[in-house]
């Protein structure tokens, strides 16, 4: 009974047009002063615990890592080198737009960071060599989604929050997968151009790679830095998201010097901006979790689904299910904070890896990111084309597809993202 009133209490809420963050704290207040005995103090000390964990702090640091690289020139320099190792296949362009989002989701963290760094400087140039519009927006839109799979990655970092699973094993889990996205995206790119004739550059000799390479190895060397630190153990994941900050700030300012210092207070306010957005949701999440347990609705419902006989499989296919659905209508932060408390104790009670469970969250983000009608990408990537949703939705269909089919891969092969966190020791 305290679920339905509870779930009603939101919807009716957010159908008013009311932001979902809102909505939540609102949902929470309404039921804990009218229908409970929870004490005001109880909510007070949970919401203060909830939002100090240490993780959280990553947050902010990657977000700023990746502002200072998307205003410093690093993007460009990326998908010059990506152009010069692919450029003369089928599709070239394309497939660097889709290397070039790989490589730059493994420094920035964010999913519309990439579409807007690597879809401003690569569509205009994909249309001019001759490409279709719509060809450049679905590559660029689905590709960008890569930015919450490889790690490191915002979302990751909010799932921990939301159900204590470690960031690095979730990190390190990422990347498989990620490459193997990458890869068939790639795919699908290359078999499209091929199959409609799209232009094609000449081939880069050794020098021109090189002298690439050369552009944009300071970029580059921060996944080295991240990724690398992380897994030798030199510093935690959320003292790699204040490396990363540092680095890039560097590597923006000094290096390249696409950024002058008096650039500098509009990116950190910017970069603040977007950071107390995401904690607001955090926070009126973590008092929504709360809630929820107090209730004793999440083991209530693992308990019945037990009792229902429904196995991991099935549970599984519901929980994909759910989520393309929620991707309909709620944006990826508040669909990990807001799902991921509910599901997980069933998961887990179901004998589901909590890893691999996150990755299989975030892949969902991923599509729900790339599909209507709240689709942060499409909104993103319709402001770099000038294209209308209804447009970019169709554009995005063939990229869409071998993302849903890869969904199912990763949903019933738990070794794609289990397989490198063991194989390095992490679990």
């Amino acid at each position: 009974m305290s679920a339905l009133i509870i779930f009603t209490l939101l919807l009716v809420l957010m159908l008013t047009g009311m932001p979902i963050s809102i909505s939540l704290g609102l949902t929470v207040l309404t039921f804990l002063f009218t229908m409970t005995e929870v004490p005001i103090e109880a909510v007070a000390l949970k919401l203060f615990t909830g939002i100090e964990k240490f993780e959280i702090m990553a947050i902010p640091f990657f977000i700023l890592a990746g502002n200072f690289l998307t205003h410093g020139g690093v993007a460009r320099r990326m998908i010059n080198f990506a152009s010069s190792m692919v450029g003369h296949w089928h599709g070239g362009l394309g497939l660097a737009g889709v290397i070039a989002c790989a490589l730059f989701a493994a420094v920035s963290g964010s999913s519309p960071a990439c579409v807007v760094a690597i879809g401003s400087i690569l569509l205009p140039a994909m249309v001019k060599q001759g490409f279709p519009r719509d060809f450049g927006a679905g590559v660029i839109t689905t590709s960008g989604a890569l930015g919450i799979l490889i790690p490191p990655s915002i979302a990751m970092v909010m799932y921990s929050v939301a159900t204590n699973t470690s960031v690095g094993q979730l990190f390190m889990a990422g990347v498989v997968p990620g490459l193997m996205l990458a890869s068939l995206l790639g795919l699908t790119t290359w078999y499209r151009a091929r199959k409609f004739g799209y232009p094609r550059l000449p081939k880069a000799s050794f020098r021109q790679r090189l002298h690439a390479f050369r552009e944009s190895m300071w970029g580059l060397f921060l996944i080295v830095v991240v990724i690398g630190g992380i897994y030798t153990g030199i510093f935690t994941p959320t003292e790699a998201a204040a490396m990363s900050a540092v680095y890039a700030f560097i590597v923006a300012v000094f290096v390249y010097k696409d950024l002058t210092l008096k650039q500098v207070p509009k990116v950190l306010l910017d970069s603040a901006s977007m950071s107390a957005m995401l904690l607001y949701i955090i926070t009126n999440a973590v008092l929504f979790s709360f809630l929820m347990t107090s209730e004793g609705i999440p083991q209530a419902m693992a308990g019945s689904l037990i009792d229902a006989g429904l196995g991991p499989i099935a549970f599984l296919l519901v929980v994909n299910i759910i989520l393309l659905l929620a991707g309909n209508v709620m944006e990826p932060a508040s669909i990990v904070l807001i799902f991921a408390p509910i599901l997980f104790p069933v998961a887990v009670a179901l004998g589901i890896d909590p890893v691999h469970f996150g990755i299989l969250i975030v892949v969902n983000m991923e599509v729900g990111m790339c599909h209507p009608p709240v689709g942060l990408n499409l909104y993103v990537a319709s402001g770099i084309t000038k294209m209308g949703i209804t447009e970019l939705t169709v554009a995005v269909w063939p990229w869409l597809l071998t993302m849903l089919a890869f969904l199912v891969l990763v949903t019933y092969v738990p070794l794609i993202s289990l397989w490198l966190p063991r194989t390095l020791g992490m679990m």
